[in-house]
């Protein structure tokens, strides 16, 4: 302070020069630069490939009736009847683009377009909170510009879908979770900041928007609970714990209480996700056919030949795989039971069927419990995140033999290859950030001396909630009937982020030898 100057006067800010004005400049730049980028490709999905599926007709018209008669539900046997068959978030962002925009496609995708440019700049975010204090910049242009041109998030804009809503929902509340986790734990009763508490209601209350688009979303909650009360177990007392976990879950619940409310007073039960099997009003769930599947099916094409035909199509024994049949006769009783299934009028699998199916599945678990518990769901994980991601696309997908593929063919293989060998450098890249950043960490460590919370580097607490998240996540689909791979198409944010740490290190390392 020079001599005169006033104590209590406030001191002014230092003047940006020329060169830091520059930097801003260019960043921001930049920053435009990948939103364009993101844009077109968003906007030639939309247009180029625009697709629909089953699912699309059941939410459009879950939309368009809430719209018309004002009630949540579906036409079953010329009556419009109250379902819970599908969370009602995706429904009422339809129902808000019709009213709006009209009732097309164009204006559903155009609409998933921007909001998934939301999805890239709370990617960014993402990717700041866990990147070191001197490498922010470089963290936000990098996660920027890899969540602008990631096809497996961008295409999905192009479908009626919940992928894009509950991406950006579930990037928001991560953000929230992870920004918590790089404050000071000593803060949480500062009343001047934004304290780890404020970020971990912020996040759960996020978690809850994005309950209403899929039913599978309290995972990330849980695991985000899990993950605070670990970090904060020292700062805190038994009281604020609990007290951390009461303001979680109120937050979490309270976006979900008007749908549970609408439950109780039009079906008469509590119940805030959607049903486990949807199944209409006196069908019935085959779940011991559902057993059966979960002792042998690993890849995604076999959805196709087995769970998606069951209601709709006659089901060949011989397109389904090997693994199907432990033996001659095991596969004779399949063939029976699947010879009544195509001769029913319905094509529905009875109770009896579908108790003989239970036997089945329960025989092939005792002679392999390692089969069914271990290796075929780590093959149904690998199936989720390798599988090529070209089931939006007009193309087969199929890459053998290749020879074949290639003369019918040369683009489709070469997309097909391309998108297999992207998702396997995404999760490549992304093991390498986090290795990057434990490696940084540990350095930041051995020179301080000691293992006090090091603040300005990688946020090792925030890259173990995504760690932790991405397996749960992943652990909970292999339990799904059919594991389609854009399951995880909403934890690609969280991939992209930890990529973004490989550019964060890198320029963190040379911001460090130029001051030093």
């Amino acid at each position: 302070m020079t001599l005169g100057q006033n104590p209590q006067q406030p001191r002014q800010a230092a003047p940006i020069i020329p060169a830091q004005r520059g930097r801003v400049t260019m960043l921001r730049f930049r920053a435009f630069q990948a939103i364009m980028t993101g844009l077109v490709l968003r906007l030639f999905f939309a247009f180029r490939y625009p697709t629909s599926t089953d699912d699309s007709n059941a939410y459009l018209q879950l939309a368009h009736n809430w719209i018309d008669h004002h009630v949540y539900g579906l036409w079953i046997n010329g009556r419009l009847v109250p379902t819970d068959l599908r969370m009602p978030g995706y429904p009422a962002f339809l129902a808000g683009v019709a009213m709006m925009l009209g009732r097309s496609l164009g204006a559903i995708s155009l609409s998933q377009a921007f909001i998934d440019l939301g999805t890239c700049c709370l990617t960014a975010v993402l990717a700041v909170g866990l990147a070191p204090v001197g490498a922010r910049r470089a963290a936000w242009i990098a996660g920027l510009w890899l969540a602008a041109t990631c096809p497996f998030i961008a295409n999905y804009t192009a479908v009626v879908l919940t992928e894009t809503l509950v991406t950006f929902f579930a990037t928001a509340a991560l953000a929230c979770f992870i920004l918590g986790l790089r404050q000071n734990p000593s803060e949480i009763e500062n009343q001047r900041r934004f304290s780890p508490l404020g970020y971990a209601a912020c996040g759960s209350f996020l978690t809850g928007l994005a309950t209403l688009v899929r039913p599978e979303m309290p995972l990330l909650v849980g695991v985000a609970g899990i993950v605070y009360v670990l970090r904060l177990w020292s700062h805190l007392n038994l009281r604020k714990i609990v007290l951390l976990g009461a303001a979680m879950v109120g937050a979490f619940l309270l976006p979900l209480a008007p749908w549970a409310a609408r439950n109780f007073v039009t079906l008469h039960k509590v119940e805030i996700l959607a049903p486990r099997f949807v199944t209409l009003p006196g069908e019935y769930a085959p779940v011991g056919y559902y057993a059966w599947t979960k002792t042998w099916l690993e890849r995604y094409r076999d959805v196709y030949l087995s769970v998606w035909k069951i209601g709709e199509e006659p089901v060949d024994v011989d397109d389904l795989p090997a693994m199907a049949f432990d033996s001659p006769r095991e596969k004779a009783r399949i063939t029976a039971l699947f010879a009544q299934y195509n001769k029913s009028d319905d094509l529905d699998i009875s109770p009896e069927m579908d108790h003989e199916f239970a036997e089945i599945a329960a025989e092939r678990t005792r002679r392999d419990p390692l089969r069914t518990y271990l290796r075929a769901p780590f093959q149904r994980a690998l199936s989720i995140w390798f599988t090529p991601r070209t089931e939006l696309l007009p193309i087969d997908g199929k890459l053998w033999p290749l020879a074949d593929q290639w003369r019918d063919s040369a683009g489709d293989v070469l997309t097909t290859a391309g998108f297999g060998a992207l998702g396997y450098l995404y999760v490549a890249l992304a093991a390498g950030g986090v290795w990057i950043a434990w490696r940084s960490s540990r350095k930041a460590v051995g020179a301080a001396g000691s293992r006090e919370d090091l603040r300005d580097g990688p946020n090792l607490w925030g890259i173990a909630l995504l760690l932790v998240y991405l397996f749960v996540r992943t652990l909970f689909l292999t339990t799904v009937e059919a594991p389609e791979p854009r399951y995880v198409v909403s934890c690609y944010p969280a991939v992209l982020a930890m990529i973004a740490l490989l550019f964060a290190g890198g320029s963190n390392q040379r911001s460090s030898t130029g001051s030093g």
